[in-house]
């Protein structure tokens, strides 16, 4: 298991509480990134909204890319992934932005391909939104315009939604053939569209046994895509790590009380534009990306326990979220890292 954390862009993760002592600043996630690179976590992951969903539309937020290429500078080790949505995007001068971006991180610069779901937010800043399908298609041609640019000497393509003649893309990305593009998507066309341009799968929050379906699931798809196994199969989880059970879900308790509704201005669009599998109750959207499903919850052990549960079906990749943040990454490392490979040691030797 590698483990990764979403960078605090949004002052917090839940939508019921005011105040998580994480401001939306850059000083604040250089800190939170550089802690978490010394306390041996792999990945950050940072998203892509101009608008904030977790603490309304009208509170502050930091920018993806431009955050990006500025951590890229200060940071060393750690993966960069960082969100990108083809409706508000040129693909030509995206590919140039990340070929650089990776250059300045010495290959430590990855993507994930976001089809986009909120409407409002596209109305706010001038973003293509057209119907779910549609905005797969568009972001097929996008993921064809990088791959080209990124590979071949000159590209060209004439396409539905992008033309672009002759182009020349240098220098390259410093990762080979390209870097690693992730993406999730619960809707038949993402589906389609993952197993055959991407190359790492991402989940929301799930329980064990949808995660196993749905890893089975997007195996078969690649395989049948005539594509090589996916690089990583990451997942969203929010950790709640405390010295007893009861403590911890009484925080959860807290932070699943529904109170103030300035953060759910997303929610009807999320539920209704993404044609997800599941239901998703206002009581789960409380959480940032479903994040209590993978139950993470509880003592050091018991999240270790589950956190192998999920290693077990084809979980790779941990993508964290936690407040307040900082502490709660330090924590995470010195209490529930260790004790994975405690009990990974313990099963092997059996």
């Amino acid at each position: 298991m590698k483990y990764g954390f979403w960078l605090p862009i949004f002052g917090g993760w839940l939508r019921n509480v005011e105040d998580e002592k994480m401001p939306p600043t850059f000083d604040y996630a250089k800190k939170v990134i550089q802690s978490a690179e010394d306390w041996g976590y792999d990945t950050t992951l940072i998203a892509e909204l101009y608008l904030n969903d977790i603490k309304g539309t009208e509170a502050d937020s930091i920018e993806a890319w431009s955050t990006a290429a500025a951590l890229a500078a200060v940071t060393e080790k750690i993966e960069i992934m960082t969100a990108v949505r083809p409706v508000f995007h040129n693909p030509a001068v995206t590919a140039k932005m990340a070929a650089n971006i990776d250059h300045i991180s010495n290959g430590r610069f990855t993507l994930n391909i976001v089809s986009g779901w909120w409407a409002e937010e596209a109305k706010q800043y001038g973003g293509d939104f057209t119907e779910h399908d549609e905005r797969y298609e568009r972001t097929e041609e996008f993921l064809e315009i990088l791959k080209g640019l990124w590979t071949e000497d000159t590209f060209s393509y004439d396409g539905k939604f992008y033309q672009i003649e002759n182009t020349k893309l240098a220098p390259k990305p410093v990762q080979r053939p390209n870097p690693i593009l992730y993406a999730g998507g619960e809707s038949e066309k993402g589906k389609q569209v993952i197993s055959s341009l991407c190359d790492a799968y991402v989940l929301h929050g799930h329980t064990v046994e949808e995660a196993e379906v749905k890893i089975a699931d997007m195996k078969e798809r690649r395989k049948a895509a005539g594509r090589e196994a996916l690089q990583s199969i990451g997942m969203a989880a929010y950790v709640v790590c405390r010295d007893t059970e009861e403590e911890a879900l009484e925080e959860v308790k807290r932070i699943t009380t529904v109170g103030d509704l300035s953060g759910y201005a997303g929610f009807k669009d999320f539920t209704s534009m993404s044609e997800l599998e599941q239901q998703v109750k206002l009581q789960d959207y409380s959480v940032s990306n479903r994040g209590l499903r993978p139950n993470l919850v509880g003592t050091p052990e018991q999240i270790a326990k589950q956190i192998i549960e999920f290693e077990k079906v084809g979980v790779d990749l941990l993508l964290l979220q936690c407040s307040p943040q900082l502490e709660e990454l330090e924590r995470f490392s010195k209490q529930v890292m260790p004790k994975v490979e405690q009990l990974r040691a313990s099963f092997t030797n059996i």
